[in-house]
């Protein structure tokens, strides 16, 4: 997608210094660090670990992430693969605090939905 392609969003704020954007992308990206953060979940579906990410950058953490942003409302839409073992209802519902509050924290706009589908459980290696 090349840059004039993605969808940008206005930040309102008191102030008369021009206005900032922000890119649906990035929204994407913060959804997929706060994810990661949370113990239990294993890799955003498409494989996206923690050894890829440290490898190929944080660019890699909007995949397996959608974002819909209508007049500053922000609906996010994550695939998730969770450690085996873990609790799955603890574990989206963490996910799902961490995005909101990570996103709106860090964006001003207002997350009506977090939307999570576990697409897989990632087995312990053996040794």
């Amino acid at each position: 997608m090349s840059k004039e392609e993605r969808n940008t969003y206005k930040i309102e704020y008191d102030g008369n210094l021009g206005e900032v954007q922000i890119a649906d992308e990035v929204v994407a990206v913060i959804a997929g660090i706060a994810a990661m953060e949370v113990d239990g979940v294993s890799s955003m579906a498409g494989t996206t670990t923690r050894e890829i990410i440290s490898r190929l950058g944080m660019k890699t953490l909007s995949k397996g992430v959608k974002v819909d942003v209508l007049e500053g409302i922000v609906t996010v839409s994550l695939a998730l693969n969770l450690k085996f073992g873990t609790n799955i209802r603890t574990t989206t519902m963490k996910v799902q605090e961490k995005v909101k509050s990570a996103i709106e924290n860090m964006t001003g706009l207002t997350v009506a939905d977090v939307n999570i589908r576990v697409a897989g459980v990632d087995m312990p290696e053996e040794e």
